[in-house]
């Protein structure tokens, strides 16, 4: 979505029934992990946190987290700095600051943290081909906790 030259992103998984029990697990992990990164998403708090917290919860439920995806910067152009990974990277010292927009994004697999591309050049499935399932919306970092610009 863009707005007078700035942008917003926001893509959600939604289960058509009938969906099997691991399918609908899979998408509650998904909006769980985005839920928990989201609260420790403020502004002073490390950026490797943020994705250490997606990578728990979703590890805790048994999934894996698609580590070539990643969620980033938003702004003038959809896609800006930082990257914003779904897992814990130990040596990333980046800090979020107050006003900082990012798009938080967890991608989640049944059982493969790679990905593939298909021949087409827009299609990208899990390594395995095992179900994947994806949470995003645009925050605003503050202080306190992030304002959320693009869900009700």
């Amino acid at each position: 979505m863009e707005l007078e030259g700035y942008y917003a992103d926001a893509a959600v998984t939604v289960g058509v029934p009938p969906i099997s029990d691991e399918a609908r697990r899979l998408i509650e992990c998904v909006e769980a992990a985005f839920q928990r990164a989201a609260k420790v998403a403020r502004a002073g708090e490390r950026l490797s946190h943020v994705g250490g917290t997606v990578e728990a919860e979703v590890m805790r439920r048994g999934f894996k987290v698609l580590r070539d995806l990643c969620g980033h910067g938003i702004g003038r152009s959809i896609h800006e700095e930082p990257s914003v990974v779904n897992h814990y990277q130990p040596l990333d010292r980046t800090r979020l600051t107050s006003g900082l927009v990012i798009a938080l994004e967890p991608i989640v697999s049944v059982s493969a943290n790679r990905t593939r591309s298909a021949s087409d050049g827009w299609t990208i499935t899990s390594l395995d081909g095992s179900l994947t399932a994806h949470y995003e919306h645009t925050l605003v970092i503050t202080k306190g906790h992030p304002l959320l610009l693009t869900a009700a």
